[in-house]
């Protein structure tokens, strides 16, 4: 069912009558002539009852003995057949700011996530008889959405062989844009237009919150000792080769060996190095 657009008359006009014809019928039964008055009295409320008023970002949403006659979205005072039922609907966005769930993410972990949600009403129609409440329906679906993207992606990379994978942290808004896209699918059939979606909260529940921050922080200094490692073979090469260009000096393989420890143990260490002058030789 979609919805469709209802004309309906203006009632100024039809007020002023309806008005008229309240007053006007009252005084003729006051007079003792009710065979005229009470007709006129009941024209003019039949009329009255017709009015309905419909403010900015309103719809009111009619039906006729069950059939769906159509929406009116007309601001100001309107007029329509009396006898149809009139419900309204508001067209404004509304902001759905969702509990905090806990769930387990793809590789298992318990986190805690909650999204929020702009939505508002497109079609009247399907809001109105495609769902019981469509108020609640917004708000399970939500949750629904939710819990399902947090199980299809990891909270965040735990190796290097993930790192092009999607994360639950990804800054590039991607994850908003999936949980925005399959809100859009799970509520249009009632009719309601996603205007936005985002992760408003993450993080690790709190049992295993601690054991992941160490986690986290072992893996940043594996990370940067891999990279003084990395930086200081080069440098080791470079002058080995530069030493050997250059003739400076010409070493065995045993005097390699102990240049490159020695420099290694220099670039690699946390500490500042002590040089010990060695006035000797290497050899007995």
């Amino acid at each position: 069912m979609n919805e469709k657009e209802l004309r309906s008359l203006s009632g100024y006009v039809l007020f002023a009558i309806g008005l008229l014809l309240l007053l006007g019928g009252v005084p003729l039964v006051v007079a003792g002539q009710p065979s005229f008055g009470v007709p006129i009295i009941i024209i003019g409320i039949i009329i009255l009852i017709g009015l309905s008023v419909i403010n900015p970002n309103e719809a009111i949403v009619t039906t006729f003995f069950g059939d769906y006659m159509g929406t009116m979205r007309q601001n100001g005072l309107r007029w329509v057949n009396p006898l149809f039922r009139r419900k309204k609907i508001s067209l404004r966005a509304r902001n759905l700011n969702g509990q905090k769930l806990k769930v387990n993410d793809k590789l298992g972990n318990p986190i805690e996530i909650a999204a929020v949600v702009v939505w508002r009403v497109g079609d009247t129609a399907k809001a109105s008889f495609e769902v019981d409440d469509y108020v609640r329906f917004v708000e399970i679906q939500s949750e629904a959405a939710v819990r399902h993207l947090a199980g299809a992606y990891a909270y965040d990379i735990m190796d290097e062989e993930q790192l092009e994978e999607v994360t639950l942290r990804d800054s590039t808004g991607l994850i908003n844009a999936m949980l925005e896209g399959e809100l859009t699918e799970r509520l249009s059939r009632a009719g309601i237009d996603v205007l936005e979606a985002r992760i408003s909260h993450l993080a690790y529940a709190p049992e295993i919150a601690g054991a992941m921050l160490q986690r986290q922080q072992a893996s940043a200094v594996v990370a940067a000792r891999r990279q003084i490692v990395d930086g200081a073979v080069g440098m080791v090469d470079m002058a080995l080769a530069q030493l050997s260009e250059k003739g400076i000096v010409h070493l065995d393989e045993e005097r390699k060996a102990a240049m490159v420890s020695n420099l290694l143990v220099v670039l690699c260490s946390d500490k500042a190095a002590a040089p010990i002058v060695n006035a000797g030789t290497l050899y007995p």
